[in-house]
């Protein structure tokens, strides 16, 4: 019983970066959670919290997924032997029947592939990739209002039990 109370605490700070512009921009219809294939500098990097992933997104090419535009800001101490390219491509490491219906989804149904939170998991790093449809204007603001309207009726509920 204690083990799984730990687990629950430990989910928060295992949480290494959100892509929330994600959320904003599409429609999010699955989510599916891949590993990454990192050096050592850039593992050293994420455990310090310097990533980036505002401006990622995911390509599936020639069967394989890769994140690209993601930034690994390397460690001053972590990199010294080598020359770190902070924006380099890294690969996803997914099975393949979940490639292959990743791919036929991207190409013939029109979804994109949106990275939306990178985490811990058992000590490994994975990304938590979006099957995604991308919003329109209209879809925002409406989006924008019910969150309003939400925040709205929990302060009025907040107030009335006081």
């Amino acid at each position: 019983m204690s083990k799984k109370a730990n687990n629950k605490s430990t989910n928060s700070s295992a949480t290494i970066a959100l892509n929330r512009r994600a959320k904003h921009d599409y429609f999010i219809e699955e989510r599916i959670e891949a590993g990454l294939a990192l050096e050592g500098w850039e593992v050293k990097s994420l455990r310090a919290g310097r990533v980036s992933l505002q401006e990622a997104y995911v390509v599936v090419r020639r069967g394989e997924a890769w994140l690209v535009g993601s930034n690994v800001t390397p460690l001053a101490t972590a990199s010294t032997h080598i020359k770190p390219d902070p924006t380099r491509s890294r690969k996803l490491l997914l099975h393949k029947r979940e490639l292959s219906r990743l791919v036929g989804s991207t190409e013939r149904a029109g979804y994109t592939l949106v990275p939306l939170d990178l985490h811990w998991k058992r000590g490994r790093a994975k990304l938590n990739v979006g099957l995604a449809k991308g919003k329109k204007q209209y879809d925002k603001r409406a989006d924008k209002k019910d969150q309003d309207w939400k925040r709205q009726k929990e302060r009025l509920l907040k107030h009335r039990t006081q």
